[in-house]
């Protein structure tokens, strides 16, 4: 019986790793991709940034069924200025993954439902027109 125990916990250790790793992820922007010519610059990048949200009545107990508004915006021309200027970007793709949000989300039990800290990764990349 207690081998049992000890396997389930190690599968529940290794499916809750494969979360985190694999995390969800949501694209901002996602060009369909085409070949540049010569005359390109490739420019990609990764970043933690925070994606926390508050309830929007902050009422302890209450909140967890209340709705959550985010605290940081998460804007994919801000990510993408980094690259040059926005007219001249081609294939462009920003995602965001909240696989570290799952067990950050004690925060939200901790908080009784009123704030829930959420550390997203965000990764842009594009092709820069010369």
């Amino acid at each position: 019986m207690k081998h049992a125990a000890s396997g389930f916990k190690l599968n529940l250790l290794i499916l809750a790793a494969a979360l985190i790793v694999s995390g969800c992820s949501h694209d901002l922007v996602k060009d369909d991709m085409h070949s540049t010519s010569s005359g390109t610059d490739h420019c990609s990048g990764s970043e933690w940034t925070d994606d926390s949200s508050v309830a929007v009545l902050p009422i302890p107990g209450v909140a967890f069924f209340l709705p959550h508004t985010n605290l940081h915006d998460i804007n994919a021309d801000n990510y993408l200025k980094r690259c040059g200027n926005i007219t001249q970007l081609t294939n462009r793709e920003v995602s965001v993954g909240y696989g570290a949000c799952i067990p950050a989300a004690l925060t939200r039990v901790l908080t009784l439902g009123v704030w829930q800290w959420c550390p997203a990764h965000v990764s842009w990349e594009a092709d820069v027109l010369q």
